[in-house]
C-alpha cells in the first residue's frame, strides 16, 4: 500500500513537472521566435534609433521605425487604466466582502465574474459606439477615440479580475483577527484599513497583477478605441497607438521578412520585455508584503 501510494505521488509529481516544463518551454520558444524574426532589423538601424525614434512611418521612403511614441502610448494607457481600475476594484472588493449583505454579495459576485468573461471586441465596440461620442460631445473633442477612452475600456476589463480575486482574499482573512481588532476598540473602518487590508495584501496584489497584465497586452480594445495615431500624446484626449495595436493593424500588410515585418517583431519583443518587467516588479512588491495565512493566494 505504501509503495503504491509512493508510486502515485511520484507520477503526480512528474506530471506537474512536465506541465510546468511545457509552459516555461513554450514561453521561451515564443521569445526565441520573436528575437529570431526581429533582430535582423538592427542591421539596418540601431537599437537607440528604434527605441527612441519619434517617428513611426514604416511604409514611407525611406521608412522610419521609431517606436518611442508607441511605448509612451502603451505606458500612458496602462498607467491611466491602473489609476482607475485598482482603486475601484479594491474598494468594490472591500464593500462586497465586509460591508454588503450576504444576499447582495451572492448576487453581485457572480455578476462581477461574468463581466470578466466579456469578449474584448464587445468592450471595444461599446467604447466606439457609446463612450467615444459621449467624450466627443462632452469635452468638445475632435474625436472620442483617444487615450482616455482606451484607458477607460481597459480599466473596465481589469476591474472584474481585480475585484474578484481581491474579494476572495479579503473574505479569507480569519474572523479572529477582525474580532480581536473590534474587541480592542477599533472601529469598523480602522479594522478594514489596519487589519484586513494588510492581512490580505498578497491576494490583492495577485489580483492587481493579473488584471493589469491583461490590460498591458490587450490588443482589440486599444485597436478599436485608442485612435491609431502614432504620436506622443500631449493630453489624455489625444489619439494614440499602443504597441499591441500597431502590431495587429500592420502585420497583415507587412512584406514577409521585410524591414517592416522585422520591425513589428522587434516591437513584439519590446512588448514582451515590457510585460515581463511589469510582472517582475509587481511580483517583488507582492513578495515584500506577502503574508502567511488564510488570506494569502
Amino acid at each position: 500500500m505504501l509503495f503504491t501510494q509512493s508510486f502515485r505521488e511520484k507520477i503526480i509529481r512528474w506530471i506537474f513537472f512536465i506541465v510546468a516544463l511545457v509552459s516555461i518551454g513554450t514561453l521561451f520558444l515564443i521569445f526565441i521566435f520573436l528575437v529570431t524574426e526581429g533582430i535582423p532589423l538592427f542591421k539596418e538601424i540601431s537599437i537607440r534609433e528604434f527605441v527612441f525614434g519619434r517617428y513611426w512611418y514604416p511604409t514611407s521612403d525611406p521608412p522610419d521605425f521609431g517606436i518611442y511614441p508607441l511605448i509612451v502610448a502603451s505606458f500612458s494607457v496602462t498607467v491611466l487604466s491602473a489609476a482607475i481600475s485598482i482603486p475601484l476594484g479594491v474598494m468594490t472588493a472591500i464593500y462586497l466582502a465586509e460591508i454588503a449583505s450576504r444576499r447582495f454579495r451572492e448576487i453581485a459576485k457572480p455578476v462581477v465574474e461574468l463581466l470578466a468573461s466579456l469578449p474584448s471586441v464587445v468592450i471595444g465596440f461599446f467604447g466606439m459606439v457609446v463612450v467615444a461620442p459621449f467624450l466627443q460631445e462632452t469635452f468638445n473633442l475632435a474625436t472620442g477615440l483617444n487615450l482616455f477612452n482606451a484607458s477607460l475600456m481597459l480599466a473596465f476589463m481589469s476591474i472584474p479580475t481585480i475585484c474578484s480575486i481581491s474579494e476572495d482574499a479579503i473574505h479569507g482573512v480569519p474572523k479572529e483577527l477582525k474580532e480581536a481588532s473590534l474587541a480592542l476598540g477599533a472601529t469598523r473602518l480602522e479594522t478594514i484599513l489596519r487589519v484586513i487590508l494588510p492581512a490580505s495584501i498578497s491576494g490583492i496584489s495577485t489580483g492587481v497583477i493579473l488584471g493589469m497584465s491583461r490590460a498591458i497586452g490587450e490588443t482589440m480594445v486599444v485597436l478599436m478605441v485608442a485612435g491609431g495615431a502614432a504620436m506622443v500624446p500631449e493630453s489624455i484626449f489625444d489619439p494614440v497607438r499602443p504597441l499591441p495595436a500597431s502590431i495587429a493593424a500592420e502585420m497583415a500588410e507587412a512584406p514577409f521578412r521585410g524591414d517592416h515585418y522585422q520591425a513589428l517583431f522587434a516591437t513584439g519583443m519590446t512588448l514582451f520585455l515590457f510585460t515581463l518587467c511589469f510582472n517582475l516588479i509587481a511580483e517583488q512588491i507582492s513578495h515584500r508584503y506577502r503574508q502567511t495565512g488564510a488570506a494569502t493566494l
